[in-house]
C-alpha cells in the first residue's frame, strides 16, 4: 500500500472526512494519511480507539511519535490526555490501549535508525519560545538539531508565514486556516517538501497547530 508517497510534491488531507478503516485490534480504526507498507508500514495516521480497546505488547523497531486528540491514551508507563506528546524511539515497546476511549495522531517507522531520544510532553509541559509573527504562543516539544517539533497558537484573522528549509509537516489541531484557497479544519494534515513556505490565513476563530520540522525522510531512516 502506497498513500501519499511522493515527498516531493506538497499534500493535505482533510482527514475528519475521511472513513475510519478498521485495524487488526478490535476497537482500534485508522485514518491513513501517509504510508508505505501493508500492517508494518512507515505511516502517518489518525488512530481511533473505542472504550477499553487496546493493541497487544509490540516493540517499535522503527520508533513512534504521537499526539493525543480526544481522550486519554494509556499504557503501562502512565496516562496521556489530551495535548500530550510522546517519542517512542527504535527498541522501545508497550501496550497500547484507552480505558474510556481515545484519539492519537502517530508518526511509525519514521525515525533516525541512531534517533535513541525519548520525549513525554504533558498537557503544558516544553518549552515556550518567542511566537512568530501572527501567532500568540508557540512550545518547544523538541528539538536535536535534526528536527524540531512545536505546538503554535496562532491570532483569529492573522496572517502567517512559516519558512521551510529542510522540510515541513503540521496537523490542525483546532480552529482553522487556509492555505491556498483551501479551509483547513481540526484533522487537516500537511506537508510540504524543502524550499516551499506555508502561507495562511487564520480563521476568525483562531487556530493551533502541530509542526515538525526536518527532513520529510531521513536519509539514515530505520530500515524495515
Amino acid at each position: 500500500m502506497r498513500i501519499n508517497d511522493d515527498f516531493t510534491r506538497p499534500v493535505i488531507v482533510h482527514a475528519a472526512r475521511q472513513q475510519w478503516v478498521a485495524s487488526p485490534a478490535p476497537g482500534v480504526e485508522r485514518r491513513m494519511l501517509f504510508r508505505i507498507g501493508e500492517e508494518k508500514a512507515r505511516a502517518t495516521s489518525i488512530v481511533r480507539y473505542a472504550p477499553a480497546s487496546a493493541f497487544p505488547r509490540h516493540t517499535h523497531t522503527g520508533g513512534e511519535e504521537f499526539v493525543v486528540l480526544e481522550g486519554v491514551f494509556q499504557d503501562e508507563h502512565g496516562d496521556y490526555p489530551a495535548g500530550a506528546y510522546v517519542r517512542n524511539p527504535p527498541g522501545t515497546s508497550h501496550v497500547p490501549a484507552s480505558k474510556d476511549g481515545c484519539t492519537i495522531f502517530v508518526r511509525l517507522w519514521q525515525f533516525r535508525a541512531d534517533d535513541r531520544a525519548q520525549t513525554v510532553r504533558q498537557p503544558g509541559e516544553g518549552e515556550r519560545v518567542p511566537p512568530r509573527a501572527g501567532a500568540t504562543a508557540a512550545t518547544v516539544l523538541f528539538d536535536d538539531g535534526h528536527e524540531g517539533v512545536r505546538f503554535e497558537e496562532w491570532q483569529p484573522g492573522a496572517s502567517v508565514t512559516v519558512e521551510n528549509i529542510k522540510g515541513l509537516e503540521f496537523l490542525v489541531l483546532d480552529g482553522g486556516l487556509t492555505v491556498g484557497g483551501e479551509m483547513l479544519e481540526p484533522q487537516a494534515w500537511g506537508r510540504l517538501p524543502a524550499g516551499m513556505a506555508l502561507q495562511a490565513e487564520v480563521s476568525g476563530s483562531g487556530a493551533r497547530l502541530w509542526m515538525k520540522q526536518g527532513p520529510l525522510l531521513h536519509e539514515n531512516v530505520c530500515a524495515f
